[in-house]
């Protein structure tokens, strides 16, 4: 490491996971860091979605589980000994501790960007020059600092639609749920990717009346087709009413509630609405087409694997690029920028390896080449195997899910895998550490497992994948 990373200058215009890891790896490698932040450090993820929404679907499964335990032969009793036929969620407690553990969370990564000598500075910054940022803090006061390195992770919001103009009330984003003081009676979801599929099974676990809506043949339609089917079917049989391959035209209050009129003409009545339509990325007004920084049709900023823009010194990370709206591809964008700028070891973002997850009940966990890509090459093989076959899932009463690998035809090399079960977020890790590092499904197979396990079953996967040499 040389004197120019000891004494160069970066600004980071935004504090979620792509700022404030990009900020310890600069601070590590010994530049003067300044974190320009308006809405509170971890950003987004931490504050509004990722965070606040896992927590409330951790709360809805902890539900889920009294009624799996019950089959198991476990029920709970009252003060007199009687069965407790119903479990009751209270809202507003469970918000304010949603919403306390995201600020604590904040608060620990605030304390911890303090601790190695990180500048937070609360406002919002603008370009002026790819080596200038003018700051207008929250107090009013104007600031120019001069930056060797810009790096962009200002984030993006949820996308609002003229004809469903969210009020905080009852036309909801899904940043805006956790104001809600009761359940909702009759909550209706528009849009079922990620977000909504996640929210809608949060709720019906709380023990809300859903119905989601759907453009498309089957929910989650960018994941994988056998898991989409999986959730979809859980969703029904548990009581959610699934309008498939049906179009929100507009969402209004009406009374004490709200309708949402489908294109079709049809209205579909509830007493909220919760509007998940995707996000748009926050770069406009903030001086990129003044300096040249390239922007997508989309308007999310360009980059390349090192997480450079169109213009040199200045960096991009998160969902403002686009790339994958994951906090863990933005921290890495962010880890990445960082170490290219400043001169240190850099590995360019593979995203062959990224694992994600769908925090549904059974969750989708995912890692490196999807169904649809295997299926178009016939150099590829597959696997997928039930987890109800598997002891460990029998022992837990997990009914459904399963496990698919994908492999290259004679060298067995593992190209990716979806795994479909409770806590698949976890279960994926071992996928996706043989994927990011090129092992073969039979080093996979001969790795020992606990038995029983659920892992049991990703290593027979891999037993059925291996290579038949000579065929």
């Amino acid at each position: 490491m040389g004197d120019v990373t000891r004494t160069s200058s970066v600004v980071i215009l935004g504090g979620g996971p792509g700022g404030y890891e990009a900020a310890l790896v600069a601070a590590h490698l010994g530049a003067s860091v300044t974190v320009v932040d308006r809405d509170g450090i971890g950003g987004a993820a931490v504050l509004t979605d990722c965070v606040p929404s896992k927590t409330l679907i951790a709360t809805a499964d902890y539900l889920g589980g009294i009624e799996t335990a019950s089959e198991l032969g476990v029920h709970l009793e009252d003060h007199e000994g009687d069965v407790a036929t119903e479990t009751v969620a209270e809202l507003d407690a469970i918000n304010r501790r949603v919403l306390s553990l995201a600020a604590a969370q904040s608060a620990d990564i605030t304390a911890r960007l303090q601790e190695v000598g990180v500048r937070v500075v609360s406002g919002t910054g603008r370009l002026a020059s790819p080596s200038e940022v003018v700051v207008e803090g929250t107090d009013g006061a104007i600031e120019t600092i001069s930056a060797d390195v810009v790096l962009l992770s200002t984030g993006a919001t949820p996308r609002v639609l003229p004809s469903a103009q969210p009020d905080g009330e009852r036309i909801l984003t899904w940043q805006q749920v956790y104001e809600l003081p009761e359940i909702p009676d009759k909550l209706i979801v528009v849009g079922s990717g990620v977000t909504g599929a996640e929210l809608a099974q949060a709720y019906l676990g709380l023990g809300t009346d859903v119905t989601l809506i759907s453009s498309r043949d089957l929910v989650l339609p960018g994941e994988d087709q056998d898991a989409a089917a999986v959730i979809e079917d859980v969703f029904r049989r548990r009581g959610m009413t699934v309008l498939n391959r049906s179009r929100m035209a507009s969402a209004e209050r009406r009374g004490d509630g709200v309708v949402v009129t489908l294109e079709d003409g049809r209205e579909v009545e509830g007493s909220h609405v919760l509007i998940a339509v995707g996000a748009v990325p926050n770069t406009r007004d903030i001086g990129l087409e003044e300096v040249g920084v390239e922007l997508s049709e989309s308007g999310h900023i360009v980059t390349d694997r090192v997480s450079r823009t169109s213009v040199r010194g200045v960096y991009a990370a998160g969902d403002c690029t686009g790339v994958f709206a994951l906090a863990s591809v933005a921290a890495m964008q962010g880890r990445t920028a960082m170490a290219h700028a400043l001169g240190d070891a850099v590995t360019p973002l593979r995203l062959s390896a990224v694992s994600a997850n769908v925090f549904t009940d059974p969750e989708i966990a995912t890692v490196g080449m999807s169904a649809a890509d295997a299926a178009d090459n016939s150099d590829v093989e597959a696997v997928m195997m039930p987890l109800s076959r598997n002891p460990r899932a029998k022992m837990l009463g997990i009914a459904e899910g399963f496990v698919k690998l994908f492999a290259y035809r004679g060298t067995g090399t593992l190209l990716g895998g979806v795994v479909v079960a409770p806590r698949a977020s976890e279960l994926i890790f071992p996928v996706a550490l043989a994927v990011a590092n090129r092992l073969s499904v039979d080093q996979v197979a001969s790795t020992f497992t606990v038995y029983p396990s659920l892992t049991g079953t990703i290593a027979e996967a891999a037993r059925r994948l291996h290579p038949l040499h000579g065929e």
